[in-house]
Protein backbone atom coordinates (compact mmCIF):
# COMPACT_ATOMS: atom_id res chain seq x y z
CA UNK A 1 0.00 0.00 0.00
CA UNK A 2 1.11 3.57 -0.73
CA UNK A 3 -1.43 5.36 1.45
CA UNK A 4 1.05 8.11 2.29
CA UNK A 5 2.50 8.81 -1.15
CA UNK A 6 1.66 12.51 -0.95
CA UNK A 7 2.62 13.08 2.70
CA UNK A 8 5.67 14.54 4.42
CA UNK A 9 6.30 13.40 7.97
CA UNK A 10 8.53 13.96 10.99
CA UNK A 11 9.27 11.07 13.34
CA UNK A 12 11.03 11.74 16.65
CA UNK A 13 12.95 9.04 18.47
CA UNK A 14 13.59 7.46 15.09
CA UNK A 15 16.94 5.83 15.86
CA UNK A 16 15.47 2.69 17.45
CA UNK A 17 12.40 0.86 18.66
CA UNK A 18 8.95 2.20 17.81
CA UNK A 19 10.39 5.35 16.26
CA UNK A 20 12.56 3.39 13.86
CA UNK A 21 9.73 1.04 12.93
CA UNK A 22 7.41 4.02 12.39
CA UNK A 23 9.85 5.85 10.12
CA UNK A 24 10.39 2.72 8.03
CA UNK A 25 6.66 2.00 7.78
CA UNK A 26 5.73 5.54 6.75
CA UNK A 27 8.49 5.54 4.13
CA UNK A 28 7.38 2.13 2.87
CA UNK A 29 3.88 3.55 2.40
CA UNK A 30 5.29 6.39 0.32
CA UNK A 31 5.88 9.26 2.77
CA UNK A 32 8.95 11.44 2.81
CA UNK A 33 10.31 11.30 6.35
CA UNK A 34 12.56 13.46 8.51
CA UNK A 35 14.02 11.17 11.17
CA UNK A 36 14.96 12.88 14.44
CA UNK A 37 16.95 11.54 17.37
CA UNK A 38 19.87 12.40 19.65
CA UNK A 39 21.82 9.41 18.30
CA UNK A 40 23.43 10.85 15.16
CA UNK A 41 24.85 7.72 13.54
CA UNK A 42 21.87 5.50 14.32
CA UNK A 43 19.27 7.97 13.05
CA UNK A 44 21.28 8.58 9.87
CA UNK A 45 21.27 4.84 9.25
CA UNK A 46 17.50 4.69 9.68
CA UNK A 47 17.02 7.56 7.22
CA UNK A 48 19.23 5.74 4.74
CA UNK A 49 17.08 2.63 5.16
CA UNK A 50 13.97 4.76 4.53
CA UNK A 51 15.18 5.65 1.04
CA UNK A 52 16.71 8.49 -0.89
CA UNK A 53 13.98 11.02 -0.08
CA UNK A 54 14.33 10.62 3.69
CA UNK A 55 16.47 12.89 5.83
CA UNK A 56 17.91 12.70 9.34
CA UNK A 57 18.72 15.33 11.92
CA UNK A 58 20.05 15.29 15.48
CA UNK A 59 17.42 16.79 17.76
CA UNK A 60 16.92 16.88 21.52
CA UNK A 61 13.16 17.34 21.75
CA UNK A 62 13.46 18.91 25.20
CA UNK A 63 15.20 21.91 23.54
CA UNK A 64 12.66 24.41 22.12
CA UNK A 65 15.14 25.83 19.62
CA UNK A 66 16.08 22.40 18.36
CA UNK A 67 12.41 21.56 17.79
CA UNK A 68 11.79 24.73 15.81
CA UNK A 69 14.90 24.12 13.73
CA UNK A 70 13.86 20.54 13.02
CA UNK A 71 10.46 21.62 11.73
CA UNK A 72 12.11 24.31 9.60
CA UNK A 73 14.47 21.74 8.11
CA UNK A 74 11.55 19.48 7.19
CA UNK A 75 9.84 22.37 5.42
CA UNK A 76 13.05 23.23 3.61
CA UNK A 77 13.60 19.64 2.51
CA UNK A 78 10.01 18.67 1.65
CA UNK A 79 8.17 21.97 1.15
CA UNK A 80 5.34 20.84 3.42
CA UNK A 81 4.50 18.99 6.62
CA UNK A 82 1.53 16.65 6.87
CA UNK A 83 2.30 14.26 9.72
CA UNK A 84 4.05 14.56 13.07
CA UNK A 85 4.82 11.36 14.99
CA UNK A 86 6.12 12.00 18.50
CA UNK A 87 7.85 8.84 19.63
CA UNK A 88 10.95 10.03 21.51
CA UNK A 89 10.89 8.91 25.12
CA UNK A 90 12.96 7.66 28.03
CA UNK A 91 12.23 5.42 31.02
CA UNK A 92 13.77 5.17 34.47
CA UNK A 93 12.54 2.59 36.97
CA UNK A 94 12.80 3.26 40.70
CA UNK A 95 10.80 2.89 43.87
CA UNK A 96 8.82 6.11 43.93
CA UNK A 97 10.15 7.13 47.33
CA UNK A 98 13.67 6.76 45.94
CA UNK A 99 13.15 8.32 42.50
CA UNK A 100 15.73 11.06 41.94
CA UNK A 101 14.21 14.44 41.15
CA UNK A 102 16.60 14.77 38.22
CA UNK A 103 15.25 11.55 36.71
CA UNK A 104 11.64 12.69 37.26
CA UNK A 105 12.35 15.99 35.54
CA UNK A 106 14.23 14.40 32.65
CA UNK A 107 11.37 12.00 31.89
CA UNK A 108 8.88 14.85 31.85
CA UNK A 109 11.24 17.03 29.81
CA UNK A 110 11.72 14.44 27.07
CA UNK A 111 8.44 12.52 27.09
CA UNK A 112 5.87 15.24 27.79
CA UNK A 113 7.51 18.62 27.23
CA UNK A 114 9.30 17.28 24.15
CA UNK A 115 5.98 16.16 22.69
CA UNK A 116 4.47 19.57 23.45
CA UNK A 117 7.40 21.47 21.92
CA UNK A 118 7.31 19.48 18.70
CA UNK A 119 3.54 19.95 18.43
CA UNK A 120 3.85 23.66 19.09
CA UNK A 121 6.53 24.10 16.43
CA UNK A 122 4.69 22.02 13.85
CA UNK A 123 1.11 23.17 14.39
CA UNK A 124 1.03 26.20 12.06
CA UNK A 125 2.34 24.09 9.19
CA UNK A 126 0.14 21.08 9.95
CA UNK A 127 -2.91 23.37 9.98
CA UNK A 128 -1.99 24.60 6.50
CA UNK A 129 -2.12 21.01 5.27
CA UNK A 130 -4.97 19.85 7.53
CA UNK A 131 -2.50 17.28 8.75
CA UNK A 132 -2.29 15.08 11.79
CA UNK A 133 -0.36 14.40 14.98
CA UNK A 134 0.21 10.94 16.43
CA UNK A 135 1.64 10.99 19.94
CA UNK A 136 3.11 8.00 21.72
CA UNK A 137 1.67 7.48 25.17
CA UNK A 138 1.72 4.09 26.92
CA UNK A 139 -0.42 1.63 28.81
CA UNK A 140 1.26 3.20 31.85
CA UNK A 141 -0.98 6.22 31.18
CA UNK A 142 -4.03 4.00 31.69
CA UNK A 143 -2.99 1.72 34.56
CA UNK A 144 -0.37 1.81 37.26
CA UNK A 145 3.16 0.90 36.22
CA UNK A 146 5.06 -0.33 39.28
CA UNK A 147 8.32 1.58 39.82
CA UNK A 148 7.35 3.81 36.88
CA UNK A 149 5.65 6.82 38.49
CA UNK A 150 7.59 9.38 36.48
CA UNK A 151 7.14 7.56 33.20
CA UNK A 152 3.44 6.97 33.79
CA UNK A 153 2.88 10.60 34.77
CA UNK A 154 4.60 11.83 31.61
CA UNK A 155 2.58 9.48 29.41
CA UNK A 156 -0.71 10.38 31.08
CA UNK A 157 0.14 14.00 30.35
CA UNK A 158 0.51 13.11 26.68
CA UNK A 159 -3.08 11.82 26.64
CA UNK A 160 -4.31 15.10 28.11
CA UNK A 161 -2.29 17.09 25.60
CA UNK A 162 -3.58 14.99 22.71
CA UNK A 163 -7.22 15.47 23.69
CA UNK A 164 -6.72 19.23 24.04
CA UNK A 165 -5.17 19.46 20.58
CA UNK A 166 -8.01 17.46 19.03
CA UNK A 167 -10.70 19.69 20.52
CA UNK A 168 -8.88 22.98 19.93
CA UNK A 169 -7.96 22.38 16.30
CA UNK A 170 -10.39 19.72 15.06
CA UNK A 171 -12.71 22.19 13.33
CA UNK A 172 -9.70 23.53 11.45
CA UNK A 173 -9.00 20.12 9.95
CA UNK A 174 -6.23 18.87 12.25
CA UNK A 175 -6.42 15.41 13.79
CA UNK A 176 -4.54 14.48 16.97
CA UNK A 177 -4.45 10.94 18.29
CA UNK A 178 -2.30 8.84 20.59
CA UNK A 179 -1.17 5.24 20.68
CA UNK A 180 -0.69 3.40 23.96
CA UNK A 181 1.82 0.59 23.44
CA UNK A 182 2.41 -2.15 25.96
CA UNK A 183 4.29 -5.46 25.84
CA UNK A 184 6.31 -4.24 22.85
CA UNK A 185 9.86 -5.55 22.45
CA UNK A 186 12.10 -2.47 22.17
CA UNK A 187 15.36 -1.35 23.80
CA UNK A 188 13.42 0.62 26.42
CA UNK A 189 12.03 -2.62 27.85
CA UNK A 190 15.58 -3.53 28.92
CA UNK A 191 15.66 -0.61 31.38
CA UNK A 192 16.91 -1.96 34.72
CA UNK A 193 14.37 -2.39 37.53
CA UNK A 194 15.13 -2.11 41.25
CA UNK A 195 16.79 -5.23 42.62
CA UNK A 196 14.19 -5.77 45.36
CA UNK A 197 11.00 -5.75 43.30
CA UNK A 198 7.88 -7.82 43.97
CA UNK A 199 7.92 -10.35 41.09
CA UNK A 200 4.14 -10.73 41.19
CA UNK A 201 3.74 -7.14 40.05
CA UNK A 202 5.71 -7.85 36.89
CA UNK A 203 2.77 -9.96 35.70
CA UNK A 204 0.84 -6.71 35.26
CA UNK A 205 3.10 -6.02 32.28
CA UNK A 206 2.44 -9.27 30.41
CA UNK A 207 0.13 -9.64 27.36
CA UNK A 208 -2.47 -12.38 27.00
CA UNK A 209 -0.44 -14.16 24.33
CA UNK A 210 3.07 -12.89 23.56
CA UNK A 211 5.04 -9.63 23.35
CA UNK A 212 5.46 -8.29 19.85
CA UNK A 213 7.88 -6.07 17.98
CA UNK A 214 7.55 -2.33 17.33
CA UNK A 215 6.12 -3.03 13.87
CA UNK A 216 2.80 -3.75 15.61
CA UNK A 217 2.68 -0.12 16.71
CA UNK A 218 4.00 1.32 13.45
CA UNK A 219 1.15 -0.24 11.51
CA UNK A 220 -1.44 1.52 13.65
CA UNK A 221 0.45 4.81 13.38
CA UNK A 222 0.47 4.50 9.59
CA UNK A 223 -3.27 3.93 9.58
CA UNK A 224 -3.87 7.00 11.75
CA UNK A 225 -1.63 9.08 9.45
CA UNK A 226 -3.50 7.97 6.33
CA UNK A 227 -6.97 8.67 4.98
CA UNK A 228 -8.07 5.42 6.62
CA UNK A 229 -7.92 7.34 9.90
CA UNK A 230 -9.81 10.38 8.61
CA UNK A 231 -12.67 9.99 11.10
CA UNK A 232 -10.47 9.25 14.12
CA UNK A 233 -9.67 12.28 16.26
CA UNK A 234 -8.92 12.71 19.96
CA UNK A 235 -8.59 8.95 20.39
CA UNK A 236 -6.06 6.78 22.17
CA UNK A 237 -5.53 3.22 20.95
CA UNK A 238 -4.10 0.46 23.11
CA UNK A 239 -1.63 -1.80 21.33
CA UNK A 240 -0.79 -4.18 24.14
CA UNK A 241 -1.83 -7.72 23.27
CA UNK A 242 -4.71 -7.54 25.73
CA UNK A 243 -2.55 -6.62 28.74
CA UNK A 244 -5.23 -4.23 30.02
CA UNK A 245 -8.23 -6.09 28.60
Amino acid sequence: MKRLADRAAIVTGAASGIGRATALRLADEGATVLCLDVQADAVAEVANDCGTRARSRVCDVSDPGACREAVASALEAFGRLDVLCNVAGILRFAHTHELALADWRRMLDVNLTGTFLMCQAALPHLLERQGCIINTASTSALAGLPWGAGYGASKAGILGLTSALAVEYGKRGLRANAVCPGSIKTPITKTPMPADIDPSLVQRLMPLDTPRGPEAVAGVVAMLASSDGAHINGEHIRIDGGTLA
